[in-house]
């Protein structure tokens, strides 16, 4: 790419506004040149803004200490510095609706890390090796909106990166009833132990509206598009609990399947292994190069030692074994807030700019 793309982050002061710019430093396609936050935040530096808030492991990097941080209310005024935009904002679903369709109609392609446009039946929601194909119904959108560059597109949420690709791997074997336990780190909460304190050495076996979008988001990512609009697959049928436990990053999953075809589990394993989809092909910059490694040892994966797989990109699964009541069972582990958040919307925002959705200008 001769030029890279203008970018500009909504709701860049936060945990994964934060990734978003760390995970950006050096991209070879994107430049973060805009950032934009609160009003409280509006006018400072980017720097100033965050202050002691800074939560990820590497420095901030240099090139936005010094960006003046703009008023993501001002839709036009940051809409005209940027090709488009990624979105992590913090505010109530029906302003992040609001805000997020106020900026896909100045023109602005919106790649998102929110929950509130995932149902919206003409926004693709898309984990790129998955379901790439769902990308299409942006046109239906844009006609919608009365665009035409504009649009909104989201990924899913981070607790179901552990365990979808993993049945999406499997999809021949026909898995119609799953059972899933995701225990999830604090920084899926946005915070850190600092923050938070009382997570240290402790479970709390309940994190709000994730249960529903554990069970319900892999069924849209395995829809097909009628009528401009995507239709959820039926099954299989997922049952699910979420745990937030005291980790920082990384969410784990046990697994429990049922299918109706009966693989063997070398069949199974074989099937991880040659997973693979379009940002592999494409080579895209983020794109893993081994999407889902199994790993043969009892004890792995490992959040200390599995979690920055592939750049935090790739997802790590063992303990595939036999069931006495369900089939087959299994441990899938992902980085939550790479994968699962700032690092999957950038995949998604790499492919639609190879498939042409985003180009600079407006």
């Amino acid at each position: 790419m001769e030029k890279k793309l203008q970018v500009g982050i909504l709701g860049a002061t936060g945990m994964v506004g934060q990734r978003f710019i760390s995970l950006l430093e050096n991209h070879p396609w994107f430049e973060v040149v805009t950032v934009a936050a609160s009003p409280r935040s509006a006018g400072k530096t980017y720097e100033e803004a965050v202050g002691d808030r800074w939560k990820m492991t590497s420095p901030m990097p240099e090139s936005v200490k010094r960006l003046t941080v703009m008023n993501v209310n001002e839709v036009e005024a940051v809409a005209a510095g940027v090709d488009f935009v990624f979105s992590a904002v913090d505010m109530s679903k029906d302003e992040i609706k609001a805000i997020e369709e106020a900026y896909a109609k100045a023109e602005v392609p919106v790649v998102s890390n929110n929950s509130a446009h995932r149902w919206t039946p003409d926004v693709p929601m898309v984990i790129p090796e998955i379901n790439p194909e769902h990308f299409e119904v942006i046109k239906d959108q844009r006609n919608r909106l009365g665009t035409k560059k504009g649009f909104i597109a989201v990924k899913p949420n981070c607790s179901i990166q552990s365990y979808a690709p993993v049945l999406t791997a499997w999809r021949e074997f026909e898995p119609y009833e799953v059972v899933a336990t995701t225990y999830q780190a604090i920084s899926g909460a946005g915070k850190n132990f600092k923050d938070w304190p009382e997570m240290v050495g402790n479970v709390i076996p309940f994190i709000g509206g994730e249960e529903e979008k554990s069970e319900q988001e892999p069924l849209r990512l395995w829809g097909e598009i009628v009528d401009g609009q995507i239709v959820k697959a039926s099954e299989p049928a997922i049952t699910c609990q979420c745990i937030r436990i005291p980790v920082l990053n990384g969410h784990t999953a046990a697994v429990f399947v049922k299918f109706r075809k009966k693989p063997t589990k070398e069949e199974l394993i074989d099937r991880i292994r040659q997973f693979s989809g379009l940002p592999q092909e494409l080579k895209l910059p983020s794109a893993p190069k081994q999407f889902i490694q199994y790993m043969e040892e009892d004890n792995r994966p490992q959040i200390t030692l599995d979690v920055d797989y592939e750049n935090g990109m790739g997802i790590s699964v063992g303990r595939l074994r036999e069931d006495t009541v369900y089939d087959y069972k299994f441990v899938g582990m992902s980085h939550n807030t790479v994968r699962g958040a700032a690092g999957g919307a950038v995949l998604c925002a790499e492919l639609l700019t190879a498939k042409g959705y985003i180009s600079a200008g407006k």
